[in-house]
């Protein structure tokens, strides 16, 4: 997993200093021992970091130095935080299976659930996803829960689905709630509706998550034209004011949200060689693995486009393996903590519902990333909080 390995001595450590790049990367730092903790960790500058690490023992200061421990230094060079991120988390979880979570302070992404395997389903916002493949369904990453449980309670006000937890033993004599009384809800729970129409409104509920509120908007839009084509105006007007409505609504969905079970995403970054950039291929909400994409002289454009190309880098990824689901809430929670940076490095383009890629926009992205330029959207997500900042914990070697 980290590609450069070479022993360390104290005596030769200028050379050795002078060998590794003054450039960011992922090491590890391993003694004699077999029995004794690595020290992993990143860093902006490997060269720096191994000086203040290994270098002469300062006795005025307190500063850790493993120069006496360390035997074997290991490292990968990085070309992008993003990438040293995912390494770091990769090497973590190899080296340390059991505490690799509290290392990397995961903090995993707010998620809307659609309780499909209820009788009658209702939407909750959750931390902890089940099987992708199961009868619920997952809609995320949200940057925070009460940024999903507003956008999921502001939703629902569109529709009459149940907002209670319970489950439900439907009863002609239970007085239902407040949600019955205003008539936001069909009341399944004194058979207020049957189980049909409920089914038909839950269907447009998950018809509203899946096309990230269009399905909606669409539906108000052809009930307003044909009021109108029916001279019906008031009608009409009611029904522009439903929709004027809804769009506040839908300016709180950011565009990474999806349906977990159909989240495909391609994530351009910097690359170490040149004229290159680095592509993470996200399948099923999870990193399916990274490759290098070269940049192909003029000359050679016309034999083959640059879209050709990337659909080719992309067919060459393996088929997708179904994770557990916290390898896949682990993996969402490394996306959710680049992507909702204020100042994030590289771009992501995220694959419609029928898994195609906007090929045009990626290869426009691609230039972008390859000469420093700011991302295609303007208005960048907000600066995450201070308790979703990235944090590791590097073990130190006894």
């Amino acid at each position: 997993m980290l590609t450069e390995r070479f022993e360390f001595a104290p005596q030769s450590d200028a050379r050795i200093f002078a060998t590794v790049p003054a450039a960011p990367a992922v090491f590890l730092l391993r003694g004699d021992d077999a029995q004794s903790q690595p020290y992993v960790s990143k860093t902006a500058n490997l060269r720096r970091r191994l000086q203040r690490l290994l270098g002469p023992v300062d006795e005025r200061t307190k500063k850790l130095n493993l120069r006496d421990r360390v035997r074997w230094i290991e490292y990968t060079s990085t070309s992008s935080d993003f990438e040293s991120g995912f390494l770091l988390y990769q090497v973590l979880r190899q080296t340390f299976p059991k505490t690799y979570a509290e290392r990397l302070r995961f903090r995993f992404a707010p998620l809307v659930k659609l309780h499909l395997e209820n009788q009658y389903p209702r939407a909750s916002v959750t931390t902890r996803m089940g099987r992708l493949n199961g009868r619920a369904l997952y809609y995320g990453p949200f940057q925070a829960r009460t940024a999903a449980e507003k956008f999921m309670n502001d939703s629902l006000d569109f529709f009459k689905m149940r907002r209670c937890v319970d489950d439900l033993h439907p009863d002609p004599k239970f007085p239902g709630c407040i949600y019955s009384e205003m008539k936001m809800c069909l009341a399944p729970c004194f058979k207020g509706c049957t189980d049909e129409e409920y089914s038909g409104e839950v269907t447009r509920v998950q018809a509203y998550f899946d096309s990230g509120g269009e399905s909606l908007a669409r539906e108000f839009s052809a009930q307003r034209e044909a009021a109108s084509a029916n001279l019906a105006f008031e009608d009409a007007a009611a029904i522009h004011i439903r929709l004027e409505k809804l769009k506040p609504v839908l300016s709180q969905f950011p565009e990474i949200v999806r349906r977990l079970d159909r989240f495909s995403a391609l994530i351009v970054q910097p690359c170490l060689k040149p004229d290159s950039v680095t592509f993470f291929l996200v399948r099923n909400a999870a990193i399916a693995g990274q490759a290098a994409f070269c940049i192909q002289p003029a000359e050679h454009t016309k034999s083959q486009s640059m879209e050709s190309r990337v659909l080719a880098i992309l067919d060459s990824f393996p088929p997708a393996k179904a994770l557990p689901s916290l390898e896949t809430m682990e993996h969402l929670a490394l996306l959710k903590r680049w992507y909702y940076r204020g100042s994030r490095v590289g771009e992501i383009f995220l694959a419609d519902s029928k898994n195609i890629f906007p090929m045009r926009r990626i290869v426009r992205g691609i230039g972008r990333v390859l000469r420093g330029e700011k991302r295609e959207d303007e208005s960048p997500p907000q600066i995450q909080s201070s308790n979703d900042s990235y944090r590791g914990m590097p073990s130190g070697i006894p």
